[in-house]
């Protein structure tokens, strides 16, 4: 029995749709459901003796109740899985995911581009997909450039072309920004690539084929050949993705593995009866929960908007009518929802749960593997704890230009991205490597340590032992000393696998065997911690010498510097550019345009 009293809460719920809250003695979220009858659904928690031992557990720690009223189920369905992203409570499956899905994006344009698009949809320009993964969607856009030779180039550069570019010559696209290609033609190219990618391939290939008639009629013998290498293609390219149905086009498969260790679900996309890919998934907190309960969970925080296919294949939820008629409600169109598949779409089913089998159990065996590492690093160290959460963090400048200090985080072995930070360094004497790693450990730990962040189990300082000394000293003077910490030096010639590791502790060094798991995992968080800061470093000097070299010129102020730059699409584009194509921009004129020019070259 719960420590606060449940039935005048209960007494006061209406019998409507809405979503619930449960809450435990100190005010976190611990679980969030959506209920048709909010009255029946939350006091039935509290009616009867749980076969789930999961949701015993979550019911003894339950001491307040939140409730929200919605229109409808459905409106219900789409606020539980936003709060469940939101609260991420402990007794919720959780699906983390924090990319958008990849789609492929037309242009608007009087010759589209076509390019890979994440974010909000919008009306002004043509969106296919989703795409599970960006190699999925880039493969089709490769095989779009292939077949029809759309552009790929930016607005910018395409305005500002003078000849054709590599992609034209490698036979990629069409080069209309020289006009290479008549405008019809290139809307013929892209109305066969609009067909392709809404599933519409057999009007693609009964309109090449009866366009390459046309020219073998009229002996153009090399246009009627580039039209049946294309048609070839074309139909390779649909042997390899296409799949035997011929009844609903658009389908997702999920299949939900469960172990008594986790449970991994893969999603299967099929669009236009072409097998898109997968994407496996690794929800937290599953353990104890069932396939029904992880696939509801999933669909409830996997579909938000109105791209949800006519036909979902799942393993198991509890009422596929409810599920069905939910999901039909929130997008606009009818879904069935199909949990015992038949013929082939059984085989689909099979093959997304072996998927989901196999990407667990390689899962699995790679989390071992880093817990091997982890493990040989504590025993390495003489550590008194398991170092579950690591951080690195390294320096990066060119001469002291563009500062910037990376942290990069790993936890259990494995990097954990959404901590990582970057820190721009100023108003130090450049070149200062010990301020700026001042400045980086000051601003990290003075959040950490005020209780804004979880505290690390061991810091690693890319540098000898005077980066060590000082990162020794600000920690202390944080009051952080207790956290374990070490310097990785760079080995002689700056080879790798002849790294130092150096402790606090005067002259105090170890060498570790370049076949130690505990080294390996040093080394790798030594370069991610460096890949990260470069990539910041150099992105920040890119920008900075941008600026300045414009900046440089007289009368060229910020509008100006601004347009420039937008016109040609950044300053490699407007140092290709000639002294006639900086006089046409408005505001320039010839004599700036030559100032210009000349203090770019």
């Amino acid at each position: 029995m719960t420590a606060f009293d449940h039935r005048a809460i209960i007494q006061t719920l209406p019998n409507t749709p809405g979503v619930y809250r449960m809450l435990n003695a100190a005010g976190e979220v611990i679980y969030v459901g959506k209920a048709r009858d909010l009255k029946r659904r939350v006091s039935s928690y509290f009616q009867k003796t749980h076969s789930s031992s999961r949701t015993q557990l979550m019911v003894s720690q339950v001491n307040g109740i939140e409730v929200t009223l919605t229109a409808s189920e459905a409106e219900a369905l789409l606020l539980e899985g936003n709060l469940i992203k939101r609260f991420d409570p402990r007794f919720n499956v959780v699906f983390k995911d924090d990319k958008s899905y990849p789609y492929i994006q037309l242009s608007r344009h009087p010759y589209p581009q076509i390019r890979l698009y994440r974010g909000a949809l919008d009306a002004q320009h043509q969106h296919f997909g989703p795409y599970p993964n960006v190699w999925a969607a880039r493969e089709v856009i490769n095989h779009l450039q292939r077949l029809f030779k759309l552009r790929t180039c930016e607005d910018t550069v395409f305005k500002n072309r003078s000849r054709a570019c590599l992609l034209h010559q490698i036979e990629r696209c069409s080069a209309p920004c020289v006009k290479a290609i008549t405008a019809e033609d290139y809307a013929a190219d892209l109305r066969n690539a609009q067909r392709f990618l809404s599933g519409k391939e057999s009007e693609v290939l009964d309109e090449l084929r009866r366009q390459m008639n046309e020219y073998s009629t009229a002996q153009e013998f090399e246009a009627a050949a580039d039209l049946r290498d294309r048609i070839a293609l074309m139909q390779q390219v649909l042997s390899k993705q296409a799949v035997s149905s011929t009844q609903v086009r658009d389908v997702d498969v999920i299949a939900v593995y469960v172990s008594e260790e986790g449970a991994a679900l893969n999603l299967v996309m099929i669009r236009g009866g072409q097998h898109l890919g997968d994407k496996t998934f690794f929800p937290n907190n599953a353990q104890g929960a069932d396939a029904a309960t992880i696939c509801e969970a999933f669909i409830a925080q996997h579909y938000f908007d109105d791209v949800i296919p006519r036909l979902l294949i799942v393993s198991d939820v509890q009422d596929q009518v409810t599920t069905a008629t939910l999901l039909s409600e929130r997008c606009g169109h009818v879904v069935q929802v199909v949990c015992r598949p038949n013929g082939e779409r059984r085989a689909w089913l099979m093959g997304a749960h072996k998927n989901a089998q196999f990407a667990f159990e390689q899962r699995r065996s790679q989390q071992s593997a880093q817990g091997a590492r982890v493990t040989a690093l504590q025993e390495a160290l003489g550590l008194g704890t398991l170092p579950q959460r690591m951080e690195c963090f390294d320096i990066s400048h060119t001469q002291g230009e563009a500062t910037v200090g990376s942290c990069v985080v790993f936890e259990n072995g494995q990097p954990f991205k959404e901590d990582y930070r970057r820190y721009n360094i100023t108003g130090i004497t450049p070149g200062d490597d010990y301020a700026a790693l001042r400045d980086v450990l000051e601003r990290r730990y003075k959040k950490i340590m005020a209780g804004d962040g979880k505290q690390p189990d061991l810091i690693l300082i890319d540098g000898g032992r005077g980066q060590l000394n000082q990162a020794v000293s600000i920690l202390t003077e944080l009051g952080a000393q207790d956290i374990p910490m070490v310097g990785v030096a760079k080995g002689e010639g700056r080879k790798s696998g002849l790294e130092t590791i150096i402790f606090p502790e005067a002259g105090k060094e170890l060498h570790l065997a370049e076949n130690n798991p505990g080294f390996h995992l040093i080394q790798a968080i030594r370069d991610e911690a460096h890949r990260f800061a470069i990539t910041g470093h150099r992105a920040r000097r890119a920008k900075t010498r941008t600026q300045s070299s414009l900046e440089a010129v007289e009368g060229v102020g910020a509008k100006r510097r601004q347009k420039l730059l937008a016109q040609f699409g950044g300053l490699r584009g407007v140092q290709n550019a000639s002294v006639e194509d900086l006089a046409a921009i408005s505001g320039i004129g010839p004599a700036l345009a030559l100032k210009i020019y000349q203090q770019l070259h």
